[in-house]
């Protein structure tokens, strides 16, 4: 071992083991961080299934591929990460001597074929990335996806992959131009090309590769004195973070399904026996999130794909789902010390610690311990409230979001503190609180008028305990009582009738699901109708062994479907666009009449998003139109937001650009005659767009069923 070879091996150990320490202090303190949160012991069941869910998202990038050209090029830098990294390793050895490698597999030509490639493939990826990252910079791009991300940390984490890809390289080419080198030319091209260009310098490799050393190393000890740097931590969390998702058995960018119900010590909440002094009622304090929830904030790469699809960011408001959850990290992180230290506040509010105690805390720790999560500028909250009330609860961040990240469980959490112990929401939303407590739907309109949309229909409406039905018709609330949403509801029964198709509906003895209380954060109200619900269906359908329901809203079929399991009712649960086109399909419904000019469909968030239902509605469009849809650019999963959902529809909408008319205008762009929704919020949003826009004379707002029963009758 020459003089070169002996400082190099020195000053690669030194840094490695200073590297190594920090690294190690980082992952405890992570780790501590994350412990912090409340228990949620359903995170550890079924693990064949987590394994493969992960397995599927890491190594298929099933979430990046989405954005196609970029999620090609993330997967090659990934790629070249992990198996790069075995070159770093070989690095020490060839500090030591350029004639040595990587025992057992480093001289395999086939080893030196594939780092050759993943090296020039992901030297590629991530200039591209570079590329992007400054096409798409804030100041360059309107409400920039980047905006509010640590814009150093990246470009120090690309450099860093740039530097050790081209150190390596370098190493390779100094090998070839001493003789040292063991793989062919046909396997390993560029570096044999780069070595024809450089001198015969015998410590040029040992030098390289130390460069290469303290590079990676120095990437090391930065990550590990910044914990909350996620552009680089993901590459390590995200394993984690995606195989303790909440819903593993759904197929990647699957949507939410369920919320999360509350929970305390691990378990649902029961509001039978809850006491507010010994349980939570949702969140207030950074360590009142499930340790998920504390993974989740930790795991965030910043890369504002959540921003981007955001209709509350979209339209000028202050949430941001990325800004949210880097400003929940920040605090939980700057809070640990106050925390690990005997700190924090128990449910009423209380110090924990001791005077003793307080006194010898960490002063920036201990105000923020005392700095509260929810709060205007006033009051120096982490989270302004209208940051909370702006969320429609969409589903578009939880679906673009490649590690997974829970952003709407987290935000109706922080909602359900506000509406349940600080009875702080939008003053408007009260009203709807309170038609749900006492009349059984948000309108407030009285119980016996709930089947006043039968009248003058020219067929009987079956009642459920009058005849056998195949299909409970659940009419819900907007299809009672909104005088747009009837329209559906006949067409609805109408078609059904028409088809030969042995439904009933409830009547009377039908009532608010609760979907709209549930997602403004009133789980209490949510509960009372739930339960009042599915003492109500398994009444209706005894003894049955096949329990269908057919629902026109979107957020009915949801919380019927999905969130009604969570009390114990099993059901199979179809929309109206799904039967309908079944019954196409079966030829006993058949359109005969083309409809007149273009047609475009809106997804509504709660049935394409969150339960997948893209291709009916068009199937039945198609059918019915006789023609092939005009599709707005954002589409299927993309679909914009009407801006109605997350209780939404009974607030003010007073911050920037209304959702509705955003979307809106985007319908009309394409020129399209008739706007086709399969929702009645969508339905009234966008109608109150097209009016607001005075284009209702020429473009019509109607709901798939609608079109369907218009192809069907001639004369109409």
């Amino acid at each position: 071992m020459g003089y070169a070879q002996i400082v190099a091996t020195v000053l690669a150990g030194a840094i490695t083991v200073v590297a190594v320490y920090l690294a190690v202090r980082a992952v405890m303190t992570i780790t501590a961080v994350i412990r912090q949160g409340q228990p949620d012991p359903a995170r550890f069941e079924d693990p064949k299934t987590r394994t493969k869910t992960m397995l599927v998202e890491t190594v298929g990038h099933t979430r990046m591929l989405k954005w196609s050209a970029i999620g090609a090029a993330h997967w090659l830098v990934m790629v070249s990460f992990v198996i790069l990294s075995s070159l770093v390793l070989e690095a020490y050895f060839e500090v030591v001597s350029p004639r040595l490698g990587l025992p057992i597999i480093g001289h395999w030509v086939v080893f030196g074929l594939v780092t050759e490639w993943i090296g020039i493939l992901g030297t590629l990826g991530i200039l591209y990335l570079v590329f992007v990252r400054q096409r798409q910079k804030p100041g360059k791009v309107k409400r920039s996806r980047f905006l509010g991300s640590t814009m150093w940390q990246a470009y120090f984490v690309e450099a860093i992959i740039i530097g050790v890809l081209i150190f390596g390289f370098l190493i390779r080419g100094f090998k070839v131009a001493t003789g040292h080198f063991e793989y062919p030319l046909w396997a390993t091209p560029l570096s044999h090309a780069i070595g024809s260009v450089l001198p015969a310098w015998a410590d040029g490799a040992t030098w390289m590769a130390l460069i290469k050393i303290l590079i990676s190393m120095s990437w090391l000890i930065t990550i590990s004195l910044n914990p909350t740097m996620g552009v680089a931590w993901h590459r390590f969390l995200a394993f984690f973070n995606i195989y303790f998702k909440r819903s593993p058995e759904k197929p990647a960018g699957s949507g939410l399904g369920a919320l999360k119900p509350m929970m305390s010590e691990g378990k649902p909440l029961d509001f039978e026996e809850a006491d507010p002094e010994k349980d939570l009622f949702g969140v207030n304090q950074v360590e009142q999130f499930t340790w998920k929830g504390l993974l989740d904030f930790s795991t965030c790469t910043e890369c504002g794909r959540c921003q981007s699809q955001c209709p509350a960011w979209n339209t000028a408001k202050p949430l941001s789902p990325k800004l949210l959850v880097l400003s929940l990290r920040d605090h939980a992180y700057a809070k640990a010390p106050y925390l690990l230290a005997g700190g924090g506040k128990d449910l009423m509010g209380e110090e924990k610690a001791t005077e003793a105690q307080l006194a010898h805390m960490d002063v920036l720790a201990l105000a923020e311990g005392n700095r509260p999560l929810i709060g205007g500028v006033d009051e120096n909250g982490v989270i302004d409230p209208d940051v909370l009330w702006s969320c429609t609860t969409c589903g578009a961040c939880v679906e673009q979001c490649p590690v997974d990240i829970e952003h709407i469980d987290h935000i109706v959490d922080m909602r359900r503190y506000q509406v349940l112990i600080e009875s702080s929401f939008p003053s408007e939303a009260g009203v709807m609180l309170r038609n749900l407590e006492n009349k059984g739907n948000p309108w407030g309109a009285p119980q016996n008028t709930r089947e006043d949309w039968t009248k003058g229909l020219d067929f009987e409406v079956p009642r459920v305990g009058e005849a056998e039905f195949d299909y409970l018709f659940w009419v819900g609330c907007a299809g009672a009582f909104e005088d747009r949403a009837k329209k559906t509801t006949r067409a609805v029964a109408t078609l059904l009738h028409e088809a030969g198709v042995n439904y009933a509906i409830l009547g009377e003895g039908e009532t608010c699901t609760g979907d709209p209380a549930r997602r403004i954060g009133n789980e209490f109200i949510y509960q009372m109708l739930a339960q009042q619900n599915v003492e109500t269906l398994n009444e209706a359908f005894g003894d049955q062994k096949v329990k269908r329901i057919v629902a026109t809203c979107p957020h009915c079929f949801n919380t019927l479907g999905n969130e009604y399991e969570q009390l114990g009712l099993k059901v199979e649960v179809v929309h109206h666009t799904q039967l309908l086109a079944h019954l196409v399909k079966e030829g006993k419904l058949t359109p005969v009449q083309p409809i007149d000019g273009e047609v475009t469909y809106h997804d509504p968030c709660y049935l394409g998003r969150h339960n997948r239902v893209f291709d009916a509605p068009r199937e039945l469009l198609g059918s019915a139109a006789g023609k092939d849809i005009t599709e707005m650019p954002r589409n299927q999963e993309r679909s914009f937001c009407c801006g109605a959902g997350g209780a939404r529809m009974w607030m003010e909408e007073r911050i920037g650009k209304r959702i509705n008319v955003e979307r809106t205008e985007e319908a009309l762009a394409t020129g399209a005659k008739t706007i086709a929704v399969g929702c009645p919020f969508c339905y009234t949003m966008i109608g109150d767009g097209v009016t607001g826009k005075g284009k209702q004379e020429e473009v019509e707002v109607v709901d798939v069923a609608t079109v369907l029963l218009r192809s069907l009758k001639q004369e109409a």
